[in-house]
């Protein structure tokens, strides 16, 4: 039986045009809608429905702000992965991958 294969070897696939939109109108569509409805809720009665439309443009705000932390936990994976190669890259070769060779005396 086989080993499966290293997931670092793997190039990743190339993304997908669907995919890419999702992504955008998630990251930016979804929560810019949110918070333009609640802003037009207070516009519309400032004086009625002040406490929904302050918790739609929270809301707005929190799908923003979860966005950007899960974008940063998956930059520190990805650069958690580059440091690992780079220690291997050390263990096997005695010098580090961004450092000019040392002569052998």
């Amino acid at each position: 039986m086989s080993a499966p294969p290293n997931p670092r070897q793997t190039p990743p696939p190339p993304p997908q045009r669907h995919r890419v939109g999702v992504l955008w109108a998630t990251r930016y569509l979804l929560p810019a809608i949110v918070c333009l409805v609640g802003i037009v809720f207070f516009a519309i009665d400032p004086s009625g429905n002040l406490e929904g439309a302050a918790g739609l443009v929270g809301a707005g705000l929190s799908i923003a702000l979860l966005n950007v932390l899960f974008r940063f936990g998956v930059q520190s994976d990805r650069d958690r992965a580059r440091e690992d190669a780079a220690r291997a890259y050390y263990d096997a070769h005695g010098y580090w991958p961004d450092e000019r060779r040392k002569p052998q005396p």
